[in-house]
């Protein structure tokens, strides 16, 4: 089992920054592949970006690419997501989410993950 816990949501104007956080606690925090999903009003939760075990791969959906930064520090047990150039169609409730897959690649596709954070509201007005 693994506990995940977003931090770092708010309410920001078109154009500025937020760094999300996820805090994990359970097993061995390096053998999660991590990903960070969104969820926006009457919409199915999409798939954002995701990350490696060791950080060397990472992938984004198109939406995000250039803008978003998907990171991890396994010293912490934590994965962060840096989105600069925030767009109000980036507005939605972000989700952190695990996947024990101890070496394995990164996975970008819901049902593939088994544990998910509380979320976090990111709101970007124009």
């Amino acid at each position: 089992q693994v506990q995940l816990v977003e931090s770092g949501g708010g309410l920001v104007q078109a154009g500025g920054s937020l760094r999300l956080s996820c805090a994990t606690s359970g097993r061995t925090f390096s053998h999660y592949v991590m990903g960070w999903f969104r969820q926006a009003p009457g919409k199915e939760r999409e798939f954002v970006a995701a990350i490696r075990w060791n950080g060397g791969n990472t992938y984004y959906t198109d939406s995000v690419k250039g803008r978003f930064t998907i990171s991890r520090d396994n010293a912490k047990n934590t994965v962060y997501l840096q989105m600069n150039s925030l767009k109000p169609e980036d507005t939605a409730v972000y989700y952190c989410a695990a996947e024990f897959r101890p070496g394995g690649a990164i996975a970008t596709l819901r049902y593939e993950y088994d544990y998910w954070g509380q979320g976090t509201q990111v709101t970007v007005s124009s």
